[in-house]
């Protein structure tokens, strides 16, 4: 029955299907082996999606010694927020976004997911992914200057206007 949204989930934060199952299942496992935890009043939806968010932070945990290997390039790119945002991202459809996101580094992908899609704040990504709250900041940054990067390259005839 949940399938479909929690792989959806999992695949925010993988750079591949195959990631994303593996997540999925080590997801439902914790799902199935915690279930007498679960609080009635609560939305199970809302408590399975939890686990499976978790469960991704874990997985980046586990791999992200193998992760900080970054294009100093791209690195490098830096672009103001501006509302411009707004209608690059309107112009895309959300699985062209989806695998523009799935090409952003795993410490990138994992803190623009917890910040612009879950909304919490970077207090709180620094501390579920045991990084300083600038990381997780400039991380954001930097994810959100590949994007536009990416944008800008696999859609050359669309013009992004930037404040600098």
């Amino acid at each position: 029955m949940y399938y479909g949204r929690m792989m959806s989930v999992c695949m925010r934060y993988s750079n591949n299907r195959e990631t994303a199952r593996d997540v999925l299942n080590e997801g439902f496992l914790k799902v199935f082996k915690h279930l007498k935890t679960y609080e009635p009043h609560h939305s199970l939806e809302s408590w399975i999606k939890r686990i499976m968010i978790n469960t991704a932070i874990d997985h980046y945990r586990k791999h992200k010694k193998h992760s900080h290997q970054v294009d100093l390039e791209k690195a490098s790119h830096f672009v103001s927020d501006t509302n411009s945002d707004i209608s690059v991202i309107s112009s895309l459809s959300a699985q062209e976004i989806m695998q523009l996101v799935q090409r952003l580094s795993p410490a990138y992908r994992t803190v623009f997911n917890l910040y612009v899609i879950e909304g919490y704040k970077h207090h709180e990504i620094a501390k579920m992914l045991e990084i300083s709250v600038g990381s997780s900041k400039s991380n954001l940054a930097k994810a959100k200057a590949n994007l536009r990067k990416m944008i800008a390259q696999d859609m050359p005839n669309f013009q992004y206007y930037s404040s600098r």
